[in-house]
């Protein structure tokens, strides 16, 4: 299971993170994207709603069942084992965290499904790791920058990272240049609210384009 998200991951290189999408948007939204070339999507739990495990669980399956299988759609911002167990019933891939918790890194092991945790500080990561993580979030990457991921990587460069946080079309080339960095997350630069509510799916699948264009 971590060897072939790490795989899928460094082939697409990008996971866009969708957040704060209404449900009737989300389809669309995902169809847009992958027309502009991303492969790899996350649904994020939404942690001040009582009803997210419901509600981001529907999401998966509906993304699922309209792309039929071209993306690879995973959870993001799981915070608990039930949210974890939620969101693998649902059909996610992969479980995205924005920290390290041993919990849900164990429910994750034994859903069998790959599991990404975020961390910060070289334990952390080094923590993510040895307790199993497919690779490891660096989050937040724009506050951290290159200069740490290589000051880090001198000790830890066996360990793969996926920047997120403050990734955009403009520094996107720099993080993939470290041979760390097995891929970055996207949220905002791409997946825009804004546009998705107001329907400009046309908008969203340029943004996706300006991104993957540059792996090419």
């Amino acid at each position: 299971m971590n060897d072939d998200i790490l795989t899928q991951v460094r082939k697409h290189r990008i996971i866009v993170a969708m957040r704060g999408v209404p449900p009737e948007r989300m389809t669309a939204a995902a169809q847009a994207m992958y027309e502009g070339g991303i492969r790899m999507l996350e649904i994020t739990f939404n942690q001040n709603d009582p009803q997210t495990a419901d509600r981001t669980a529907a999401a998966i399956r509906a993304v699922n069942a309209a792309m039929g299988g071209c993306m690879l759609v995973g959870a993001g911002t799981v915070l608990t084992a039930a949210q974890a167990r939620a969101a693998v019933e649902a059909g996610a891939k992969y479980l995205l965290s924005p920290n390290l918790d041993l919990e849900v890194m164990a429910e994750a092991r034994r859903l069998g499904t790959a599991m990404i945790p975020g961390a910060m500080t070289p334990s952390e990561v080094a923590c993510a790791w040895k307790a199993g993580a497919a690779l490891v979030k660096l989050f937040p990457a724009d506050t951290l920058g290159l200069p740490y991921i290589k000051a880090m990587a001198a000790p830890l460069g066996h360990i793969p990272l996926l920047p997120m946080g403050g990734v955009n079309s403009r520094n996107l080339m720099e993080f993939l240049s470290h041979p760390s960095v097995a891929g970055v997350g996207v949220g905002s630069n791409i997946a825009k609210a804004p546009l998705i509510q107001a329907g400009d799916f046309d908008a969203i699948r340029g943004l996706a384009r300006e991104f993957t264009a540059q792996l090419q």
